[in-house]
């Protein structure tokens, strides 16, 4: 059910300001964003909403979330929906990212691919954000499977954000990130910049060559993503959504993992009440899950 507002001024007069969020006008965003990507905001949060939208009002000269609201569901503004979700999504990364869950993949899961892997292994990096974790990955498989291995690797990177994947696709990182990724990576995988790009660095065509990205909204009923795959790290994402909507992504990226394929999910998340269809392979807090 809809909440009923009446219609709002378009826009800004001399010394106006942005009105304070009204309960209804949460509550508007906390079902459409909801419906949208499955992100519930908790109360809590209206603050924080605030703080990611009022940008955007100042943009388009609105003075009330209501005339925001309207403008993305009353006239379907399908471009400002996606910058309004583009600002509710959190982006916050790093690369190599808990790191026991690396040391796992590198001391027990990579010895056995070396083994017996077939020869395309493919990775699906799912809330990717700005290209961290999966060029992560991409350093650590380049750095055991490197060119003339026999085998190839393919690293899918999606997430709900258009701005973080553009920044994820261009693969430049403040050069003060460097500090996260081992010295012997950091040596081989990248490029320090120079001249006008001073303070920056930027993934080697090495490990480019290797990760893809596209936008993938988790909270939809299908995805236009192709399996199966080997690994799917989806970690730090869970905790967004209700029980309902994790239940449903957790059944999917089971369908789209390999048997035997290990699904990386955040320390502070668990399949506890969610689902049997895995079995819990590493502890320590460590959540590595693999399908039987």
């Amino acid at each position: 059910m809809t909440l009923a507002l009446p219609r709002p001024r378009a826009g800004f007069e001399a010394g106006e300001r942005i009105h304070a969020i009204t309960d209804r006008e949460f509550a508007l965003f906390q079902s459409l964003i909801q419906r949208e990507v499955g992100i519930h905001l908790a109360p809590v949060k209206k603050a924080l909403l605030v703080g990611r939208l009022s940008k955007r009002l100042r943009t388009l000269g609105l003075t009330t979330f209501e005339a925001y609201y309207r403008r993305i569901v009353d006239e379907d503004d399908r471009a400002e929906r996606l910058e309004m979700l583009d600002c509710v999504s959190t982006n916050e990364t790093h690369f190599f990212r808990e790191p026991r869950q690396f040391e796992f993949l590198e001391r027990q899961v990579i010895p056995a691919w070396k083994r017996d892997m077939p020869r395309l292994l493919r990775i699906w990096s799912a809330g990717c954000s700005t290209g961290e974790e999966p060029f992560s990955l991409a350093m650590l498989l380049r750095h055991h499977f490197p060119p003339g291995s026999g085998r190839e690797i393919e690293i899918l990177g999606t997430d709900i954000s258009t701005r973080a994947l553009a920044r994820a696709e261009a693969a430049v990182w403040p050069i003060d990130r460097a500090s996260e990724i081992p010295l012997s990576y950091r040596r081989a995988f990248m490029m320090r910049g120079t001249g006008p790009q001073e303070g920056r660095m930027k993934a080697a065509p090495e490990i480019r060559e290797l990760v893809r990205f596209e936008r993938v909204n988790l909270n939809e009923d299908r995805y236009p993503v192709q399996g199966p795959f080997h690994l799917i790290f989806c970690r730090n994402v869970l905790i967004y959504f209700n029980h309902g909507s994790r239940r449903r992504v957790i059944d999917t990226l089971h369908r789209k993992l390999v048997k035997g394929g290990y699904l990386l999910l955040g320390h502070s998340e668990s399949l506890i009440n969610i689902t049997t269809a895995f079995e819990l392979v590493h502890l320590k807090n460590d959540m590595v899950y693999r399908k039987p």
